[in-house]
């Protein structure tokens, strides 16, 4: 049980940086990152997350929510040339990918294991 925790922690930290990451990378269209996002993830452990991020000058930050395991944590990253790198220091998860528009996909790693996430924007 803990295993999965950590691990689904550990996506869900990936899973933030790598967004905050194609924000930056993004430059003007950053912005539209900002607001609310919805993926799943599978590999090593899999659910559905809703990722929320906040703009600050040309930073991210914000919170993922876990279905498994169920949870919210911070998460904070950057992005350039349209590649994202975040991650969830807390549990030991890093994520990398690419945002194209209204979508971002990658893959994740932690100490229990890896997969592939993606994510759309809802809002």
């Amino acid at each position: 049980m803990t295993y999965v925790r950590n691990a689904t922690r550990t996506l869900a930290v990936c899973l933030v940086l790598a967004c905050c990451g194609t924000a930056l990378a993004l430059g003007a269209t950053s912005s539209k990152l900002a607001g609310t996002w919805k993926g799943h993830y599978g590999g090593a452990v899999s659910g559905h997350f809703t990722i929320h991020w906040k703009k600050t000058g040309s930073r991210l930050h914000g919170s993922i929510t876990l279905s498994n395991p169920n949870g919210k944590y911070d998460i904070s990253g950057s992005v350039r040339d349209g590649k994202i790198k975040f991650g969830a220091v807390s549990v030991g998860a890093k994520y990398k990918g690419k945002v194209r528009g209204t979508t971002m996909s990658g893959t994740w790693t932690s100490p229990q294991g890896g997969g592939s996430w993606s994510a759309k924007k809802s809002s």
